[in-house]
Formats: structure tokens, sequence, C-alpha cells
């Protein structure tokens, strides 16, 4: 994050800002940004439209309400071709689905303490239970496997600055203590894995494995699915073939 004395332009600072209140909740509307924000509805308003007329965000036409746009998409595409990792970890996510049979995920740190998911692999054959939308690519580190496994992996100094901040809740099973959490990490670093019971989506569980490198946390892999079929003795299973093509992963950076 920036200090304020590098900010040299605050309309472009307002326009981040404004962009930002869409990693935790869409659709938002005018007085929703302008009361978390603290800024006049008229400003809010003009950044709103020209962020709209550039396809950064879309309108909902009836209750006149924002969403994401295409030009984000379009962003987080180029920032997929920045990890070079990314075609390396393809193959090995397309296997372990198909493995598995359920959907694999790879995802990266992101700014302020989130999670991007910066690809899926869904198994060649059968049809599988569809894990949430694709379209939400961005998640709190506290709710997700992925999250847990990259944040016990991180600096001292990182991790305290996530445990400081309050935890959001996406269920009831979501941790939000700071030394619930801090455990849980203590537990990820034991046994080389996280997971994720109906923490980020009711009736969904995931196990992830962090991709590590020389300079630290590349980013994870998960394999996530119904919470039924993710029962104590097979997650322990999927967490092995996790670190199996996680370890080869590792090899090929």
């Amino acid at each position: 994050m920036a200090e304020n004395a590098e900010i040299k332009v605050k309309s472009i600072k307002k326009t981040v800002d404004v962009l930002n209140c869409f990693l935790t909740k869409q659709p938002l509307g005018v007085t929703e940004i302008s009361e978390r924000l603290g800024l006049y509805k008229s400003n809010v308003h003009s950044i709103l439209s020209t962020l709209t007329a550039l396809e950064y965000l879309d309108q909902d036409p009836v209750s006149g309400k924002y969403y994401l746009g295409i030009g984000v998409l379009r962003l987080g595409r180029a920032i997929g071709n920045r990890y070079s990792f990314h075609a390396l970890a393809s193959p090995h996510m397309q296997a372990l689905s198909d493995e598995t049979g359920e959907i694999v995920y790879l995802t990266v740190p992101f700014q302020n303490h989130k999670v991007y998911y910066l690809d899926t692999a869904f198994p060649t054959t059968g049809v599988p239970h569809l894990v949430g939308s694709v379209q939400n690519i961005i998640e709190n580190m506290n709710c997700t496997s992925s999250g847990k496994a990259m944040l016990a992996f991180m600096s001292e100094s990182y991790i305290e600055e996530v445990l400081a901040e309050p935890l959001p809740a996406q269920t009831e099973y979501t941790i939000t203590d700071p030394d619930e959490l801090r455990r849980a990490l203590a537990e990820v670093r034991r046994r080389g894995y996280a997971t994720d019971n109906m923490e980020a989506e009711i009736g969904i569980s995931c196990v992830a494995v962090p991709i590590l490198s020389a300079g630290g946390v590349v980013g994870a892999m998960s394999v996530s699915g119904p919470s039924p079929r993710f029962t104590s003795e097979r997650i322990p299973e999927l967490a092995e073939k996790l670190k199996r093509h996680v370890y080869e992963l590792q090899r090929e950076l």
C-alpha cells in the first residue's frame, strides 16, 4: 500500500478507492460508496459514470447499481500473464483435476491481503459440481484454503498486518478470531496444507497447498468440491496428491 506522501494525483486515488469498494461486495450504489469513502455523491457518480464509459464497470438498468466490468477482466488476464508459473501449472492442474474428479484452482496473493483466482481446471470426464462462480475471482485470505495456505508461509510482518485487520466472515464457519486464525496457520505449517470446510461457501470444502520458491510464496493450488465428498479420510489423500503436483511444479520453476 502506497504511503500518502507517494500519492501525487488525488483524483486517481479516489477512482482507485471507488474500484476497491467492489473487492468485497457487488453490486454497489452511489450512496453506499459515498458513505463508505466519505465522498460527495456527485463526485462518486462522476467517477462511476466515467468507469462505466471505459468498461471498467457495468450498471444494472433496473437497480441502477454497479458491477465490475469487462475492463477489469482484461486487466485480470494481463495480471495472469505476469506470473511465469501459470503455464507450468496448467498441466498439473488438469492432471490433478482428472485424478480427483474435482475442480482445481490456481491462486496468487493479491492487494489488500486478498486471494486472486488465476486459473481453473475441470475434470475432462463427467460433470463436476460447480463451485461458486468463476467470476468471483477475489476472496479474503481467512475464508479460503488457498488464502490460509499462502498466508501461513508469508513473512511474520505480513501475517500480523492481516491479523490486525477485521477478519470478514463469508459464512458462519469462517475464522474471524485472530488467535484462532494464528493457531490454524501454525497447523498449516505443521502438516503442509490448509483446509476450508464451508468457510467461503456453504456446502463447499477445499484443500490447498502453497507454491513456494526461493523468493517466498508464489501462489497456491487447491482442490474444491461438495463438502460430503471431503471426508476426514479423503482430505489427507487429496493433500498428498496436491503436494506431489506442487512439488513437481516447484522443481520446474
